[in-house]
């Protein structure tokens, strides 16, 4: 035991502070507005603010990097999770989706937002405006039926 504070806190002290010199990527990429679900599809406004408060960090190219985004290992743990949910749904880039393929993402949205799967729970006590009310899975599961 002793050998492991003598020797290993202070390597991992050392690779800590290394680990914050190469950190991940954490520019957004440029967003064309014309090419946001809000644009291409033109949901109700209630949908576009669910979207915004709820989604858009990790689901658009706006996303608000907070200040332990910057701090390894943290910042590579977010920088995971926002290229995942890019690749899986971007709300900024729309364009070219038809009103069926809006329908069924949203509906796999709001499966995500029913199921309390989305917003990522750990992601939650950081960000309690994400937090999503009733009426906020309501609006995101009501609009893909009008797609249809």
């Amino acid at each position: 035991m002793k050998k492991i504070i003598t020797y290993g806190l202070p390597l991992l002290v050392v690779v800590l502070i290394v680990m914050q010199f190469f950190g991940p990527e954490t520019a957004n990429p440029p967003e064309d507005p014309a090419a946001t679900i809000a644009a291409v599809a033109k949901p109700p406004v209630e949908v576009i603010n669910v979207i915004d408060r709820g989604c858009r960090d990790c689901h658009t190219n706006r996303t608000s990097w907070p200040w332990y985004s910057r701090i390894a290992p943290a910042s590579f743990l977010v920088a995971r999770d926002v290229t995942k949910g890019r690749a899986h749904l971007n709300f900024s880039e729309w364009r070219g989706m038809s009103p069926e393929i809006t329908a069924l993402r949203m509906t796999e949205a709001c499966i995500e937002v029913t199921r309390g799967d989305m917003p990522l729970p750990y992601y939650l006590p950081a960000h309690p405006e994400a937090k999503l009310s009733a009426g906020d899975v309501k609006a995101i599961c009501s609009w893909p039926e009008q797609q249809k």
